[in-house]
């Protein structure tokens, strides 16, 4: 199941412009606040394919009937790039468990890249709803690594997997090689073209050094 929420008019598609746009960009506070707030969005919609639950609640006049999660998710993201859009998914979904995943492209001096974990942070995961989340789903291969690395702590029930933009080869990568029907991928827009170097076009540029500065 691919759900792309920019096909539907919403704020969501303004926050998208903004951190697309260049000069806003220049902004890094308001970047990540955008980040944060595309988070918020994906963490609501994803609400609404969760398990629920009766529960009676006092009020100051009376009882309530009212509808509470049935079990929290775990929330995981890619360091670094990810944590503004985490903290929004965090932000809705606030009594969840966290995981984090140190990934990056290791660049080889002939032009190609291999991806890289060297760290992962994760509470118990099996039998529980996995929201993954990465602000630019590329060539696909983070993710799925990143994926497979959690699946080493636990089975999930289902995995959310949530990204920003994301290129077309990007999707059909995740689709080949993640089991079916494990998982839903939540995507904000999606765009046709890649670069040599494997990044999206047109895309939005480094979504972690637009953050929190530029890296060695």
């Amino acid at each position: 199941m691919i759900h792309i929420l920019e096909n539907q008019e919403s704020l969501l598609s303004q926050y998208i412009a903004e951190v697309r746009d260049v000069e806003i960009q220049k902004d890094s506070m308001r970047f990540r606040r955008n980040m944060e707030r595309l988070g918020e969005i994906f963490a609501y919609e994803i609400s609404k394919k969760l398990s629920w639950k009766e529960k009676e609640v006092i009020t100051p006049l009376g009882e309530a009937q009212c509808k509470v999660l049935t079990d929290q998710p775990v929330i995981a993201t890619i360091l670094r790039a990810g944590l503004p859009m985490h903290q929004g998914i965090l932000n809705y979904f606030d009594r969840a468990e966290n995981a984090f995943i140190s990934a990056y492209r290791k660049h080889h001096k002939n032009g190609s890249f291999t991806i890289q974990i060297e760290y992962a942070s994760c509470p118990p995961i099996d039998e529980k709803v996995l929201i993954l989340s990465d602000p630019m789903l590329a060539t696909g291969a983070s993710m799925v690594l990143t994926y497979k690395e959690l699946l080493s702590k636990g089975k999930p029930l289902h995995t959310h997997i949530v990204s920003i933009l994301a290129s077309a080869q990007g999707i059909d990568y995740v689709k080949k090689h993640l089991p079916s029907g494990s998982f839903t991928l939540w995507l904000g827009a999606v765009d046709d073209e890649l670069t040599a170097r494997a990044y999206i076009v047109p895309g939005l540029g480094d979504a972690g050094d637009l953050a929190y500065g530029s890296k060695l």
